[in-house]
């Protein structure tokens, strides 16, 4: 007897909303996530919009750090609740959770080594080489004046020091990180990606629906290693 691909049903947390998309079709579905959204309320929210979805297997990327499946620290645009929740009791499936950077940077990945930078409310990053996955902590690495990455390519940099100066740090933040990691190439999403009037030498631009294609991976690409 045939083994059939199981059908995975991805999570996508955001600081503004919550998104799913099943691999066995359909469009993707969202609700708004924001403050007082915490690990049970966001279960309720996606019991809602996959109501009618048939899924074997949940992948989750999680808007902060997760080492072997767990999440180690409450994220800090959602509400507290994250740590030691047991989403595969709550939802009655197998559940993988990696870091939403990682998520996305495994669906964007064509080969070689690739760096991921996404650029949204934070600085999400990973490192992807040889299919072999690894979640990046950079955004709170020094960067300049005392400050980090995040600091100056966070949604609040973009608001105070306004756009031609935040794209220019985006820039200078890709050709630094680039000489310490030596990537084959860069790809930068996240949802302010496409406030890039241009983009940098040896970077291409991220697709956030990417990231749907990142948790299908976790379940059906078997040379993947995370």
């Amino acid at each position: 007897m045939e083994n059939k691909e199981p059908v995975v049903l991805t999570i996508d947390i955001g600081g503004s909303h919550v998104k799913i998309q099943s691999s066995g079709g359909g469009e993707e579905r969202k609700a708004v996530s924001g403050p007082t959204m915490n690990a049970a309320t966001m279960a309720d929210s996606v019991e809602k919009l996959a109501d009618g979805i048939a899924f074997d297997v949940i992948a989750m990327g999680y808007p902060g750090p997760v080492v072997h499946n767990k999440i180690l620290i409450d994220p800090h645009n959602l509400a507290p609740g994250w740590v030691g929740f047991d989403f595969e009791k709550r939802f009655g499936k197998p559940v993988r959770i990696v870091n939403d950077a990682l998520m996305q940077a495994i669906g964007s990945y064509q080969g070689g080594r690739m760096l991921f930078l996404g650029l949204g409310t934070g600085l999400g990053a990973a490192m992807i080489v040889e299919n072999v996955a690894q979640p990046m902590e950079l955004a709170h690495l020094p960067y300049r004046k005392g400050h980090t990455f995040e600091d100056y390519l966070g949604e609040a940099s973009l608001e105070k020091r306004g756009h031609d100066k935040w794209q220019r740090h985006v820039f200078d933040a890709v050709e630094q990180l680039s000489a310490a990691v030596e990537p084959d190439y860069v790809v930068i999403g996240g949802g302010n990606v496409a406030k890039l009037d241009k983009m940098p030498p040896n970077a291409r631009r991220g697709d956030n629906a990417n990231a749907f294609k990142g948790g299908f991976a976790l379940w059906l690409d078997k040379t993947l290693v995370v």
